[in-house]
């Protein structure tokens, strides 16, 4: 068993968006498509308060305001990429979110971010595809379904970081952070049938065995992959007694917060959520792209 060396404490500060506007009023992903009904407003305020505390419990939280017609904004991790005191900011491939854009822009600058903006004709959906590794100064990047493998390409570049490209191929994990999710100390929880053979490749040479985990279909489809890393804890929607053993063994608790609502969406907690203290430091040690690009 590998587990990890108890982490200096340290209050991480985490985006998040009220739901008063929450709904699903398009379908861009599988999730949106045929559950014959939409969320709950009330219920999901009630999920949101619930996960806002959970977090709030070890991390600094802060808010964005809502803004009506754009539904998913509450999804704050969609927003842009975090390095430093800079943010690469998201631009949607789905034109029913790009209204969102000038929202985050405005927002981040407010709060002293310099915002860094996508050449035209590249996608990138921020920290739903860019996911810092936890245990190196490398940025996981799923592509192939919102964002383009280009976009990392410029992230890599602009950034001065290495990138690391996955190829993602189920619909229904049209994010990577709905199927990959790097935890402190360099372990990772993914499920395998969401990625390109080749990608698979690259996470099994990149990640040791005993630092990673391939989470079973029901985890995967329960958003155990879409869970919150706050150092201390990881705070997800629920997951089975198998993968809460293998957190406990890893040395995380385990905060579950029922976030059902979203899921008609296909967002979960960490899709609602934006760590705004994410500061890798430029790897001087690797090319920034990578020969292979996981296809």
């Amino acid at each position: 068993m590998t587990s990890r060396i108890p982490p200096v404490v340290r209050r991480h500060r985490i985006l998040v968006c009220p739901p008063e506007h929450f709904t699903v009023e398009y379908a861009i992903n599988p999730w949106m498509e045929g559950h014959g009904r939409r969320p709950d407003r009330e219920e999901a305020g009630r999920q949101w308060r619930a996960l806002r505390d959970a977090l709030a419990r070890t991390a600094d939280v802060v808010e964005m305001p809502a803004a009506p017609g754009v539904p998913d904004l509450v999804f704050t991790a969609n927003s842009g990429l975090v390095c430093g005191r800079q943010v690469v900011l998201s631009h949607f491939r789905h034109p029913e979110r790009r209204a969102e854009e000038p929202i985050n822009r405005t927002w981040f600058a407010a709060n002293g971010f310099d915002v860094i903006e996508m050449p035209a004709g590249l996608y990138f959906e921020g920290a739903g595809d860019g996911l810092w590794d936890r245990g190196g100064q490398r940025l996981w990047l799923g592509y192939g379904l919102r964002s383009t493998l280009e976009a990392g390409q410029f992230v890599a570049e602009r950034l001065g970081v290495e990138v690391v490209p996955l190829r993602l191929v189920d619909p229904r994990f049209y994010h990577l952070d709905t199927c990959f999710c790097p935890l402190d100390g360099g372990f990772v929880l993914y499920y395998p049938e969401a990625f390109h053979a080749a990608a698979l490749d690259t996470i099994e040479r990149l990640v040791p065995a005993e630092r990673r985990h391939a989470v079973s279909r029901e985890d995967a489809f329960a958003f155990a992959c879409n869970a919150v890393d706050t150092g201390h804890a990881v705070v997800l929607h629920d997951c089975s007694a198998e993968l809460e053993r293998v957190l406990h063994d890893w040395g995380f608790d385990v905060v579950r917060t029922p976030l059902g609502e979203f899921h008609l969406s296909g967002g979960s907690a960490k899709c609602l959520s934006l760590r705004l203290d994410e500061e890798p430091a430029p790897d001087e040690g690797h090319e920034p792209w990578p020969l292979a690009a996981g296809d």
